[in-house]
């Protein structure tokens, strides 16, 4: 089984997160931030990883610092989950439309993190959570999980929708691209023979 358990402890921030890649998107998210809990939840039944979520933050100063770190200890978790790679497909990517609004997401599990974020929100924040944290969300994922990711909304009507199309769109495409490949799985998806 392709899992991983993190436990991060800073002065900032306290978090555990269990992974399973193989899993059905059974999911339990304890943020403290209720939309943000929202969009993991997105993030885990979409992608058909198993998740759990556990973050003890300092609320009172603001957001960042819990929205940050959760990116980072998930990132680590799916990259350790992750091991050599091989067998996984690799790339892949996602449209999603929710109404009014279309985001995509692509993504190549390389081992070279890079994030290319394209979305505009019109407010600045959605629910209580500030837009700008999903960015810092992102790019602490990537960065952590080892992935090239690409971003990018073409259009919305409603930063509600903005937000959620982003995870879901993220959570489509890293549940095909962690999928083990039927037809490859003894090795890894590089010529150069390492990821």
């Amino acid at each position: 089984m392709r899992t991983a358990s993190i436990a991060r402890k800073t002065n900032e921030t306290e978090i555990k997160v269990t992974i399973n890649l193989d899993g059905t998107g059974v999911h339990t998210m304890a943020t403290g931030i209720g939309f943000f809990d929202h969009m993991l939840d997105q993030l885990s039944r979409h992608s058909l990883i198993d998740m759990e979520v556990a973050c003890k933050g300092d609320l009172h100063i603001d957001f960042h610092h819990t929205v940050e770190d959760v990116g980072i200890a998930l990132g680590q978790a799916v990259s350790q989950a992750l091991g050599d790679k091989k067998g996984i497909v690799r790339y892949a990517s996602a449209d999603l439309p929710m109404d009014g609004t279309l985001t995509r997401a692509a993504l190549d599990v390389s081992g070279r993190p890079f994030l290319v974020f394209r979305a505009e929100f019109s407010r600045d924040k959605v629910g209580e959570i500030d837009t700008e944290l999903f960015r810092e969300f992102f790019q602490a994922f990537a960065t952590n999980a080892g992935i090239t990711l690409h971003i990018e909304n073409f259009y919305s009507d409603n930063n509600h929708h903005l937000a959620e199309s982003m995870f879901k769109a993220v959570a489509r495409a890293l549940r095909v691209a962690v999928e083990i490949d039927p037809r490859a799985a003894d090795r890894v998806p590089s010529t150069k023979g390492t990821l």
